[in-house]
């Protein structure tokens, strides 16, 4: 039975949904028809022209970086990205781009980055902000109306959790309280403390939907004041985002960790470089795959020895220098991302094994060509 295109996209978008990614970013199928039968997959951090050439008719490459990342008007041959997209769909080839979704995923880019390093992966650096914002809802209601009143909220937009509408939970007490002069009471009188069964009713709403469920909660409660309570959730911990933090097995100075550094990644111009004290005890250390200077207030907050990322800019990194310990290590962008390509390659083969030839491009796509560490 062959492998459709479809199929692959399933796994790819389990691994590193789509969700994750951020606003601003292009993921997903680029160009190819999801009912094809796909003959192999090829793995890139980019799709350059040369990568392209290795990628078998009838065959997927799946890239890292986006082709078409920021807008376009045209996709004409005669352009240098529009040429490749023709050439891609003459010869059958699809195009498939996982880009901040498998940065922030778990496992994901910084994951790869860490293992190739010998990092034992502890932390996520800058977890994502877990879902949705949601509120919590207690009501308290006599038992008779307690049905009526839980329909409403979840016609209004509450008790929704996961793939499971509907949702909420009740105990029955005692409530108690004295209407005063110009009370309506639906129960006692005025001037008498009137002790009632009551139900507390729970559920979760967003908070987009607090103004509704509050309407349609007022609407169905027999009281003329309900008693309520509205908790802001505050997200659970998630084990996606940006970066990773990982220990080393033993503690090494800075100099032998960057030699370590140097050795796991593949040879660029580039290569790398480091701002710290070479005899630094490392053991702790934050890792970015990619641009990660955005990272680095969090990772000199982070209870590490040195962060690990690519494309430090002078003025941010000097600054940091000047008001952190935290060593910095400098590589190429596309050095810090390369690893992942045989992660996402291990994805597809755990998934379709002999069915679907999977391989790495080991071409080298780092735009920087020439350099004494070449």
């Amino acid at each position: 039975m062959s492998v459709r295109l479809a199929d692959v996209i399933e796994v790819l978008d389990e691994a590193y949904p789509p969700r994750l990614a951020q606003s601003w970013d292009s993921v997903g199928l680029v160009c190819g028809d999801p009912a094809d039968a796909l003959e192999s997959v090829t793995v890139a951090v980019d799709a350059t022209a040369a990568v392209v050439d290795e990628v078998p008719d009838n065959g997927l490459l799946l890239a890292h970086h986006p082709l078409l990342l920021r807008g376009v008007d045209t996709v004409a041959a005669s352009t240098p990205k529009g040429a490749l997209v023709h050439r891609l769909i003459r010869t059958g080839r699809s195009l498939f781009t996982a880009h901040t979704n498998a940065d922030s995923a778990a496992p994901g880019v910084s994951d790869a980055l860490a293992d190739a390093l010998g990092l034992t992966v502890d932390a996520v650096l800058e977890p994502l902000a877990g879902g949705k914002d949601l509120d919590k809802w207690v009501v308290y209601v006599p038992p008779e109306n307690a049905e009526a009143v839980r329909a409403a909220m979840f016609e209004a937009g509450a008790g929704h959790i996961g793939d499971y509408s509907h949702c909420s939970w009740s105990v029955t007490g005692i409530g108690q309280f004295l209407p005063h002069d110009g009370a309506s009471p639906t129960i006692g009188r005025v001037g008498t403390v009137e002790r009632v069964p009551e139900d507390r009713v729970e559920v979760i709403a967003p908070a987009r939907a607090r103004a509704a469920v509050l309407a349609a909660m007022r609407a169905a409660h027999p009281y003329e004041e309900p008693a309520f309570d509205i908790f802001a959730l505050v997200s659970p911990p998630s084990d996606a985002g940006l970066g990773r933090i990982g220990t080393l097995g033993h503690p090494e100075p800075l100099s032998a960790f960057v030699s370590r550094v140097t050795a796991a990644l593949p040879p660029t111009s580039w290569g790398v470089r480091a701002a710290g004290d070479p005899d630094l005890p490392v053991s702790r250390v934050a890792v970015c795959g990619g641009a990660g200077d955005s990272l680095l207030g969090v990772a000199a907050a982070a209870d590490v020895q040195a962060y690990v990322t690519a494309d430090l800019r002078h003025h941010p990194a000097d600054e940091h220098c000047r008001a952190s310990k935290v060593a910095l290590v400098d590589v190429a962008h596309w050095a810090s991302e390369f690893p992942w390509c045989e992660q996402a390659a291990g994805v597809l083969r755990g998934r379709f094994g002999t069915e679907l030839p999977v391989r790495v491009s080991t071409l080298r796509t780092d735009p920087w060509t020439m350099g004494r560490n070449q």
